[in-house]
């Protein structure tokens, strides 16, 4: 029998996920200069029926540059060697056994998909969200195109100071004529249209020198047409464990540099008509209030002091406490991942354990054999979208190590349509990339009439109507 990775009997792969780490992970596979001869079958399988994840439905749509990174991953799906199949759903339409019994390695590339929780009362009143789903919600993603975010209170509070804290903010903030100009969602700019939110107030439960969003979205804050922005100067000023932890040097240019951009909005106040958005720290929710029917009405704080310990800075309540009114509360204190079916997890830090890409049962357990992840179901969410590719050639590299040594699954058939074959007999019908090019163009049209970049599939039934219809 031929060898595996010859064009006789190429190595077969499997990518659970579409999304920055999926397709750096085909990309490292597709660049094998220094194997002349291998060859790799990519078959990107993906819940949805549209690729590119986190890009399509988790950068901000004020934010387009971001996405022109689809350019690089439209080269990597041109590859003779690989297929997407969307619409499938793993777990349910596809299952590990499935898999195994049609690919030699299967790599999960899923991300990071659900919001960690404050753990504080009141947590789950009428009117608290994650930011994912707000963020989900107004990029066109088709789980959350039917949710509803009552904007009707003139105050909403975003725990968190990362950058989708940040993007949450300025989204609600931001002129809708200046939104119409993008791809929001229809639905989304619809509501914010009608918004009576005149005020964000973000809370970061350490100093302004932890915050974690970059400085490009910090200057921004303070650009938005309309909005004031604001920072307290008690909270502005570097406390002894930070300038301890800074060390003799002090903070880097970079850190110099965001410091500077917050300090030039401290004391700023409103003017006449201006929306206002307040930065906040050392400050953390202890309680989010409710109105006696279910609603949310306010979030109860506590004043932080930082301690150093073992290198780390460390957010310890006061004795200080205070109130703050609102009607809508968002939180984004990090992200983890979520369990698959049959596939060992880590519940306390929301990944798949790996050693360095190889799925194991358990940390410092044996690995399971042709198991592969990449990007933030790998490591956590860390990093910003480039992260992924030096995180997907490391799992590329222990995958091609087990290639030459033979520690592959051994597929029943080992043929193209394997998989196809399961799918037709429980009568799913995956979406090709040729189904996508369809769908982008119409996007593209649709957008180009309204002046804008494109106008988004929002739901599954509208994708499908258009891919039935001639």
């Amino acid at each position: 029998m031929p060898v595996v990775g010859t064009s006789e009997r190429p190595l077969r792969v499997a990518i659970i996920g579409s999304g920055p780490a999926g397709f750096f992970t085909a990309q490292a596979l597709q660049k094998q200069k220094d194997r002349p001869g291998l060859r790799v079958r990519v078959d990107m399988i993906e819940r949805l029926h549209t690729p590119f994840g986190l890009v399509r439905h988790g950068v901000a749509p004020d934010h387009q540059k971001i996405k022109a990174v689809t350019a690089a991953y439209e080269k990597i799906a041109a590859h003779e060697d690989f297929r997407f199949l969307g619409g499938i759903h793993f777990g349910e339409d596809v299952g590990l056994d499935d898999l195994k019994a049609a690919y030699h390695q299967i790599v999960f590339c899923c991300g990071a998909e659900t919001d960690r929780r404050l753990g504080v009362e009141g947590e789950d009143l009428t009117g608290s969200h994650p930011a994912t789903e707000f963020v989900a919600w107004f990029n066109g993603h088709p789980d959350y195109h039917a949710h509803r975010f009552d904007l009707s209170c003139e105050r909403a509070v975003v725990v968190g100071v990362g950058n989708v804290a940040v993007d949450v903010a300025r989204i609600l903030l931001r002129d809708p004529d200046e939104l119409a100009r993008t791809d929001i969602a229809d639905h989304a700019l619809a509501a914010l249209r009608e918004s009576r939110i005149r005020e964000v107030v973000l809370l970061g439960r350490r100093g302004p020198a932890q915050a974690a969003f970059t400085n490009p979205e910090a200057k921004e804050l303070g650009q938005l047409a309309g909005v004031c922005t604001s920072t307290r100067e008690d909270e502005m000023a570097l406390d002894s464990a930070t300038l301890e932890s800074l060390g003799p040097e002090g903070p880097d240019k970079t850190l110099a540099r965001k410091l500077v951009i917050l300090e030039s909005f401290v004391g700023n106040s409103p003017s006449a008509g201006e929306r206002s958005l307040a930065l906040r720290f050392l400050v953390s929710p202890t309680r989010l209030t409710g109105d006696g029917e279910g609603r949310v009405n306010g979030v109860d704080l506590v004043h932080n002091t930082l301690l150093l310990k073992s290198g780390r800075l460390s957010a310890r309540p006061t004795d200080r406490t205070s109130h703050l009114e609102t009607g809508l509360v968002f939180r984004s204190v990090g992200y983890r991942g979520i369990p698959l079916t049959g596939v060992p997890f880590r519940d306390d830090w929301g990944i798949i354990p790996n050693v360095k890409g190889r799925v194991v049962e358990q940390v410092d357990g044996p690995v399971c054999p042709g198991l592969y992840v990449a990007g933030w179901i790998k490591r956590g969410p860390s990093g910003v979208i480039g992260t992924n590719k030096p995180d997907a050639v490391e799992t590329v590299q222990a995958m091609l190590a087990d290639l030459d040594a033979d520690t592959l699954h051994s597929p029943a058939g080992e043929q193209d349509d394997a998989l196809l074959g399961h799918l037709s007999s429980r009568d799913v019908r995956p979406t090709s990339y040729r189904d996508w090019r369809r769908l982008d163009a119409e996007e593209l049209r649709r957008g180009e009439a309204g002046g804008r970049p494109r106008v988004k599939f929002v739901s599954d039934t509208e994708i499908r109507e258009f891919l039935e219809s001639d």
